[in-house]
């Protein structure tokens, strides 16, 4: 059986072992960072399971603050997605997606934006498969004081 669902408390430490596998950090860190997020009103995540097993989530919020790009507040924000390796390029990930779409039209957004690394071009042919427009590029810089 496939289906995505909103991720509750109990589906944290599937989340931290998932978002642990994209992001640069600790599932131990991922899971206390998203034991805070998840109790906030202005984000969501969402499961996808294939046969009762978790192959993939996204993460999404309200931002309130200036998107690049946008016109109006708040924005829907896609923060994160992930699909597992042998379950990619079934769909899955558009499905994710729809799902932070409808929660965030839900909540009164009229746009909806993302990002992704300027050196990550799976990520930059997702998000034109998925109609996005790619509205700015930058680099940042940082030096230590």
């Amino acid at each position: 059986m496939m289906m995505i669902r909103k991720a509750e408390k109990n589906d944290l430490v599937v989340l931290a072992n998932l978002a642990a596998l994209i992001w640069d950090c600790s599932v131990d860190t991922l899971f206390h960072e998203f034991s805070e997020t998840i109790a906030k009103e202005n984000y969501q995540f969402f499961l996808k399971f294939a046969n009762d097993e978790p192959v993939g989530f996204a993460q999404c919020s309200l931002r309130y603050d200036y998107v690049e790009g946008t016109k109006t507040t708040p924005v829907g924000y896609l923060e994160g997605i992930f699909v597992k390796e042998g379950f990619r390029n079934k769909g899955y990930a558009k499905e994710l997606l729809a799902a932070c779409e409808v929660w965030a039209k839900d909540k009164g957004c009229k746009e909806f934006a993302s990002d992704c690394a300027i050196d990550n071009m799976d990520s930059f042919y997702f998000h034109k498969s998925m109609n996005f427009t790619e509205v700015n590029r930058i680099i940042c810089f940082t030096k230590v004081l």
